[in-house]
């Protein structure tokens, strides 16, 4: 079943983009009365089928809706510092939209060597991962802020740092499942001193992520994917 991504769609019936369009006619040679799914990255799910097989202005008429589809019920947000290596944080994006999380915000560290963010690219990729997972939310992309204008902002019930220096826990023994959730992931380097203790003073854990050394965006993934298995027990 093809899965295109719909922001504005309203109604039962919706026409595709051009790029879209084409897609859908010339390279997937869809036609009259192929079915369709629609998401529009807020939780809607619309099943339809190909009324005009135009490459230009495909037309679609919608049969089905289906709100809040696979909606969790808890948030689960990272905040992670962007790599000088693109590609990496990229691959983060991509595969903790294909697990399943919420909100991303690329945080400015003390050691993060690259503060530059392309948030328009960075939705065209989590959006193509949210099509691929059958996937309904969106996850939101914050704009880049820095360690210490973040820190003290944050009402999740759950609050962790992920370090791998000092005292420290386990996820999993410092999360309740369906608690949300913030964690937050440093640069190559980890976090300094001084801004795990500012961490912990605004009510974060310090978190491990095991006996290995990861690298920042491998931290991320088994964080998204830890929040998200130990809810699998609801």
């Amino acid at each position: 079943m093809q899965i295109f991504y719909t922001p504005d769609i309203s109604g039962i019936q919706y026409r595709l983009t051009e790029d879209e369009s084409k897609h859908a006619i010339r390279v997937l040679r869809m036609n009259t009365g192929d079915e369709i799914i629609l998401v529009d990255g807020k939780g809607n799910l619309f099943k339809g089928r190909i009324a005009d097989p135009n490459p230009k202005r495909c037309e679609v008429i919608v049969d089905d809706i289906q709100k809040e589809f696979e909606k969790r019920n808890y948030n689960l947000h990272i905040a992670i510092s962007p790599l000088k290596n693109s590609d990496r944080f990229e691959w983060f994006l991509e595969k903790a939209t294909e697990i399943g999380i919420d909100t991303i915000t690329p945080l400015i560290c003390a050691r993060t060597e690259k503060k530059g963010f392309n948030t328009e690219r960075s939705y065209r990729i989590v959006e193509s991962a949210m099509k691929q997972s059958i996937k309904a939310y969106r996850p939101v992309i914050n704009e880049p802020v820095k360690f210490e204008n973040f820190i003290g902002k944050q009402d999740y019930k759950r609050k962790l740092i992920a370090t791998c220096e000092g005292e420290r826990v386990l996820i999993s023994s410092a999360y309740n499942v369906g608690d949300d959730v913030v964690i937050l992931i440093g640069p190559e380097g980890d976090f300094t001193p001084e801004e795990t203790g500012i961490a912990i003073k605004n009510g974060f854990i310090a978190v491990s992520m095991g006996n290995s050394r990861l690298r920042t965006e491998t931290a991320g993934i088994v964080a998204c994917h830890t929040i998200n298995h130990l809810n699998l027990t609801l």
